[in-house]
């Protein structure tokens, strides 16, 4: 018995240990079992708060608010939907409702939601007072034109500000551009002004010897050159110096007539008729092109002379030479020719196009190929009232001093001839007119970043300025640099308003 009773307390005791062990173990199976129905639970809960959003209990802590993806905190989007993002954040956009390969649905993107990297628009301005001058904001408008507005100041898609539309000023023409995007772009105006424009028209050009200085040696009756002096091709010589010795026997002739009605005295009586007869010898030898002094030598020494000296009719410069000692000259032979060339000429042939900027009395630069660094100026004499066929150009005669000789007959020149207004006009640089071929355009800068496309009547076009016959008055400021880009985006936003009211009238 002593052995039994000691082996149920030993019995006992290791049935007790057996039976803990048991239960320890419910329990653990029990607490998996519960941990795992608490996150099934949890992540259900989690899912449907993320797709219906409807916030958590203020008792929830904020952090595991935030792992169940409450967004109570965050204020829900205003204004219209603007696009469609994919809901796992991949850089994936859609203009329509869409759903992901999965079928999630795309997360609609609302106006005030939008990515901005332009400065935050300020807070909008309360309604101003209609009693206090200022003019008081109606609504924000689409910037590209679509039919979208906005009671508040937001961006579209694109980072552009909406354009606040004033009352009294719903000029749909006006095109507004954001501060941060006329940085960037480098958009630049300056004011209209009175200027006077001047275009110079270029042309090539060649030098001529001015006609009416050009003079040739030659006889009205056959002679027999006797000698001829020291001068030939390319000399420069001047009035009254001696060229050559002919004998002449037409000459000689009327020279022994006239010396012999000169030296009678017989008739003194009748002396009208005496006068007569002496006028007409000498004239007989003014006919025949022989010279003042020549013809009172004869008068002062009662002889005629055998042989005759020829002089230079005026000073220039010996072009051609055929007179040759011993050779017999009939009349009209061409013994000398020469020409002043202390004024020449300048043809240009200016372009048929350009022919209407050029006018009598305008000055001009002549540059020469051969004289690089110098310039001579002159002044338009005539333009030819022809044009030629083959190369649709006229002749335009420019008068030049030529007071050192360096101008020589047919050089080639680079002519620039000064046009355009000759008082001030208003004006504005090259850059600010856009030539769409059919009409002119200029942007008006309005301030605030805001611009008016605006119709001119364009006049001389300089080599700087533009002159504005109509259009642009004194002051107004134009756009002057990437005004290109204004007139991409009006472009645009007509594109898209011709768009959308097509879309209306369907």
């Amino acid at each position: 018995m002593d052995k039994l009773t000691d082996y149920r307390p030993f019995e006992d005791g290791h049935m007790t240990r057996r039976a803990r062990t048991g239960r320890s173990t419910a329990k653990r199976i029990a607490l998996v079992a519960f941990a795992i129905c608490a996150l099934a639970a949890t992540l259900g809960l989690g899912y449907r708060l993320g797709h219906s959003n409807p916030g958590l209990p203020d008792w929830i802590p904020p952090r595991l608010a935030a792992m169940l993806g409450s967004h109570s905190s965050q204020s829900a989007g205003t204004g219209p939907v603007i696009y469609y993002r994919d809901p796992d954040g991949k850089a994936l956009y859609s203009r329509d409702t869409r759903t992901t390969p999965d079928g999630r649905p795309y997360v609609a993107v609302h106006a005030s939601e939008d990515v901005s990297f332009d400065n935050p628009p300020e807070t909008a301005a309360p309604a101003q007072d209609a009693n206090s001058g200022a003019k008081r904001i109606l609504f924000y408008r689409n910037p590209m034109g679509l039919p979208d507005t906005s009671p508040v100041p937001k961006k579209d898609s694109m980072g552009m500000d909406y354009i606040p539309v004033y009352e009294g000023e719903n000029d749909a023409s006006t095109i507004q551009i954001p501060p941060g995007k006329l940085q960037r772009t480098g958009v630049r105006s300056e004011p209209a002004s009175l200027r006077v424009v001047t275009r110079p028209v270029r042309a090539p050009g060649t030098i001529k010897l001015d006609e009416r200085r050009v003079a040739v040696v030659s006889l009205r009756a056959q002679s027999f050159i006797e000698s001829v002096e020291n001068v030939t091709t390319g000399d420069h010589v001047t009035k009254g110096q001696p060229l050559l010795r002919l004998y002449s026997p037409d000459v000689a002739s009327a020279g022994a007539q006239y010396l012999s009605i000169v030296g009678d005295n017989s008739g003194t009586a009748n002396l009208a008729g005496r006068k007569q007869l002496i006028d007409g010898a000498r004239r007989r030898l003014e006919n025949l092109a022989v010279p003042a002094d020549v013809i009172a030598d004869i008068e002062r020494t009662k002889t005629v002379p055998l042989t005759v000296t020829w002089t230079a009719p005026r000073d220039g410069v010996i072009l051609e030479r055929t007179a040759v000692e011993g050779m017999r000259a009939q009349p009209g032979d061409v013994l000398f020719r020469l020409a002043d060339t202390s004024v020449i000429w300048v043809i240009a042939d200016v372009a048929e196009q350009d022919i209407d900027a050029v006018k009598i009395g305008a000055a001009a630069t002549i540059k020469l190929r051969s004289l690089s660094g110098r310039e001579f100026k002159g002044s338009v004499a005539l333009i030819y009232p022809q044009v030629n066929t083959e190369t649709r150009t006229t002749k335009v005669r420019i008068e030049l001093p030529n007071p050192d000789g360096v101008l020589l007959p047919d050089m080639f020149a680079d002519v620039e001839i000064a046009s355009g207004a000759e008082k001030p006009v208003v004006a504005v640089p090259n850059g600010a007119v856009i030539d769409t071929g059919a009409r002119q355009i200029v942007f008006i800068d309005k301030g605030e970043g805001r611009f008016e496309p605006r119709d001119v009547k364009v006049g001389t076009r300089g080599e700087d300025y533009t002159e504005i016959r109509d259009g642009v008055s004194e002051g107004d400021r134009v756009v002057v640099a990437a005004n290109f880009l204004i007139d991409a985006e009006s472009n645009l936003k007509s594109a898209l308003r011709a768009f959308t009211d097509g879309e209306k009238s369907k």
